[in-house]
């Protein structure tokens, strides 16, 4: 493609579908690991992100950790979960799970507002849909890391034991 018609998209892509939007302003979110949910079956990890000035409230995790820990969110295996407070008191549940050695699967949840007594799953029908904003992306990419880290080791408890002590804290 020539430089000049790449050029041309690109000034168009940034006029008419750049997808942010002009009053968009992106400030840092904080990452905090929590104690994982574990059972015979499976153990997660657990982040909480959110606005550095408005930690995500005991009562709002609490019922975030209530699908996972009454089974109603029926996963298996090692995996993490963030619960990201996106604005005001929108919260997105993602919790990811390693399936076939290298793949992150994923079940999303959320709660909005004073509306919603408890987290439901967030459905999503359309071919083309959101995964992960960019400050999810902080802990995913640390549990990308400690997921590899884990399978070149011998893959026996003390490496799981290793792994669930492998947690990102700070800035994303």
């Amino acid at each position: 493609m020539p430089a000049q018609t790449l050029r041309g998209n690109i000034a168009a892509i940034v006029r008419d579908r750049l997808g942010v939007a002009a009053t968009y302003a992106h400030a840092a979110k904080q990452v905090t690991p929590g104690d994982p949910i574990a059972s015979e079956s499976r153990l997660l990890k657990w982040y909480a992100v959110y606005p550095g000035d408005r930690p995500i409230p005991a009562e709002i995790s609490s019922l975030a950790r209530h699908p996972l820990e009454s089974g109603a969110l029926d996963v298996e295996g090692l995996g993490f979960v963030v619960l990201h407070r996106c604005g005001g008191d929108f919260y997105f549940l993602i919790v990811a799970t390693w399936r076939n050695e290298n793949e992150l699967w994923e079940t999303v949840w959320y709660k909005d507002g004073d509306n919603m007594t408890s987290f439901e799953p967030f459905v999503r029908d359309t071919q083309h849909l959101p995964t992960f904003c960019v400050w999810e992306l902080v802990p995913v990419w640390h549990e990308q890391g400690a997921w590899v880290r884990f399978l070149q080791s011998h893959r026996e408890v003390p490496d799981v034991e290793t792994w669930c002590e492998d947690l990102y804290s700070g800035v994303a």
